[in-house]
């Protein structure tokens, strides 16, 4: 499991071999063309989208669907003011009692 694994003797590079051959003469020959290649025209502009036609039905299930993600959100919202609100008050509480426990210890 932890032996390296080494590959068949046939298919190992020898050590004076190079696993990339060198570069030999220009890498980018004068007479190239792939600059000069032509160019393509652009493509013709997809057909225009059809227009969205709302209908007095689609317009109340429309409104109706905002509404209530608008109330959704809000009772969300509201919830999470009220249960910090509530924490803070206990917290308030807690210090406050705490507060006269340690000020009068005699007057348990």
């Amino acid at each position: 499991m932890f032996t390296p694994k080494i590959p068949p003797p046939d298919t190992a590079p020898t050590p004076g071999t190079s696993l990339v051959p060198p570069l030999t003469g220009l890498v980018h020959p004068p007479a190239c063309t792939c600059h000069n290649a032509p160019t393509v025209p652009a493509p013709a502009a997809p057909p225009a989208r059809p227009t969205v036609q709302l209908t007095p039905g689609s317009l109340i299930v429309a409104a109706a669907g905002g509404t209530a993600m608008v109330l959704v959100v809000g009772t969300v919202l509201v919830s999470m003011l009220l249960a910090t609100a509530i924490t803070a008050a206990s917290i308030a509480l807690c210090a406050v009692v705490l507060r006269s426990l340690l000020n009068r210890p005699n007057n348990r």
